[in-house]
């Protein structure tokens, strides 16, 4: 038994699979990544389940893969997150809310805006995944002939993190009096300016919003390359770096917890979940099958563009049944292009093989019965590999009707994952403190 310590679970909804196959498989609903009936029911029995949060991942730009590839992937068509977390913020009470918002293709006052909105909205919900957007098209979508080169993304990321929480903390949380007898509707005291000046950002501010009610919305982030890494130490709150089997997790934990730890942040401070595909099952048989199945509905032209995209290099022109060479650094996201060459390396694949493997899903798996997905998800907590997992269904809605109505009961049973919610904030859910306002001290009650 693995004591007080406590799962947390995050889902992730954008695509509603991270599957290739998941929207032709038997019973799964093809359209349900823009399907807004759809999607309320998958949030609302996420929040029966008690999940942590609902994880919409974004894109600037339709996948950059060529057409015979992308006539063939349900991620073409998806709502923009700030429209649907707001429409989902109604119909639920609990569950988190987090949404991707780029630092490289947008600005800090409207990253801040949009989410302190959010979070007065849904009454203390939201979560910020901090993305710097690796996908060349998507500067061709912002009047950039060429992707921004990888290092200046992330110093340009470190400088708006400061920027956007500079923004919250514009008013003090006791600014708004409201006094209808004097007249007098805030506190011009509690009032601050912020007016940054740095190398790639200037903004004055103050955000003509209240400050949000969790502080801040909670910082969540997905690097897992070095310049990943050292941001999240410094900033994250929430991690969603991959880990593609328990020791690497165990590193990619230490090292961030360690990280934080010699910067003087509380190790606790940070959740790290890494994604995981579950595929449930009556017998461990009957999972390996499904997952066979839906591999099996993977299209080569689908998986040959996916390898393509997750490497940030086309090797379609080489042997197709020889080994993947030697690839060289590339402006692209590091962390994908480097899980890759680990598997393809580790597992001797060929190009198709390793096409078929990537198009379909790569990354870590748990495909069993209820009993042991809870096995390996209590193994990682106690070994330290996670703090939990944000977790990926096979295909909707029955791979995630299958997790909550069976896999949440062992966990709870178990005594690693909640009954009930602990609060009514993500924060408080998480177990994450309300940060203070770095420019007014707390009201003396």
């Amino acid at each position: 038994m693995s004591g007080s310590k406590q799962l947390k679970l995050g889902a992730f909804m954008r695509p509603v699979s991270i599957h290739t196959a998941a929207w032709r498989y038997p019973g799964a609903l093809p359209d349900a990544n823009f399907n807004f009936p759809a999607l309320k029911r998958f949030i609302q029995k996420l929040e029966q389940g008690k999940f942590d949060a609902f994880f919409m991942a974004d894109h600037l730009a339709v996948l950059n893969m060529p057409l015979n590839a992308l006539k063939r992937s349900h991620t073409v068509t998806s709502f923009e997150p700030f429209t649907l977390l707001s429409a989902l913020a109604s119909v639920t009470e609990h569950i988190g809310l987090v949404a991707t918002a780029s630092t490289t293709y947008d600005e800090p006052y409207h990253i801040a805006r949009r989410f302190a909105s959010l979070d007065h909205i849904s009454g203390g919900r939201a979560g910020w995944n901090i993305v710097t957007t690796s996908n060349p098209d998507a500067s061709l979508n912002f009047g950039l002939s060429e992707e921004v080169e990888h290092d200046e993304r992330y110093a340009r990321a470190r400088e708006f993190y400061d920027v956007v929480t500079g923004l919250w903390d514009s008013f003090a949380d006791d600014a708004f009096i409201r006094d209808v007898e004097s007249g007098i509707y805030f506190d011009p005291a509690k009032i601050h300016v912020l007016g940054h000046q740095g190398k790639h950002l200037s903004v004055r501010g103050p955000l003509n919003i209240a400050r949000p009610v969790q502080g801040w919305p909670v910082i969540v982030q997905a690097g897992a390359s070095e310049a990943g890494r050292q941001l999240a130490a410094e900033t994250a709150e929430v991690v969603f770096a991959p880990a593609g089997n328990l020791e690497a997790g165990k590193i990619l934990f230490a090292d961030i917890k360690g990280r934080a730890r010699a910067i003087g942040r509380d190790p606790e401070s940070i959740k790290i979940l890494p994604g995981v595909l579950v595929i449930v099952g009556e017998t461990v048989a009957e999972a390996i099958a499904k997952r066979e199945h839906l591999d099996s509905l993977v299209h080569y032209e689908s998986g040959i563009a996916s390898l393509n995209s997750a490497l940030g290099y086309d090797v379609s022109g080489f042997d197709p049944d020889g080994l993947l060479p030697e690839i060289p650094q590339t402006k692209a996201g590091q962390s994908s292009r480097e899980e890759v060459i680990v598997i393809a390396q580790r597992d001797h694949l060929t190009i198709r093989q390793l096409a078929e493997r990537i198009g379909s899903y790569g990354g870590l798996a748990f495909v069993g019965t209820p009993q042991t997905i809870a096995d390996d998800m209590e193994q990682w907590l106690i070994e330290q590999g996670s703090d939990g997992f944000n977790v990926m269904f096979s295909f909707l809605p029955e791979g995630l009707n299958d997790f909550v109505d069976k896999v949440i009961p062992e966990l709870q049973r178990r005594g690693i994952f909640r009954r009930e919610y602990e609060g009514k904030t993500l924060r408080e859910n998480l177990g994450l403190a309300r940060p203070a306002n770095r420019f007014f001290q707390p009201a003396i009650v």
